[in-house]
């Protein structure tokens, strides 16, 4: 007996579609929405660009004050050591002239 070869049936192929290209208007909508963005975008790099620059004053200032503030702070230092020292010799001269006064006294 010979036997029959049967066909399957093919598949059929799924047949994928193209997307319709857009409409004109639809196009030029996105189109201008790109160019509004492409401003806001420039705007907004240009003002990041200009507080990047602000800040590299503000620290630039910010470091002289230091420096400024230091110096300040060491004349303070030298101050207070030419006062501990003055006013060491001003009572040192104050114990003198006192014990001259009870000498003095003492004679009379």
């Amino acid at each position: 007996m010979k036997k029959k070869l049967v066909k399957k049936p093919s598949a059929k192929k799924k047949v994928v579609k193209v997307k319709r290209p857009a409409k004109k208007n639809e196009l030029a909508e996105l189109k201008r929405k790109m160019a509004s963005l492409k401003r806001d975008s420039n705007a907004k790099i240009r003002e990041i660009e200009r507080l990047k620059g602000d800040l590299g004053q503000k620290e630039i200032e910010l470091n002289r004050l230091k420096e400024e503030a230091e110096y300040k702070n060491k004349q303070l230092a030298a101050k207070d050591l030419e006062m501990e020292s003055y006013k060491k010799a001003t009572e040192e001269k104050i114990f003198q002239l006192e014990a001259r006064v009870k000498e003095l006294e003492g004679r009379v």
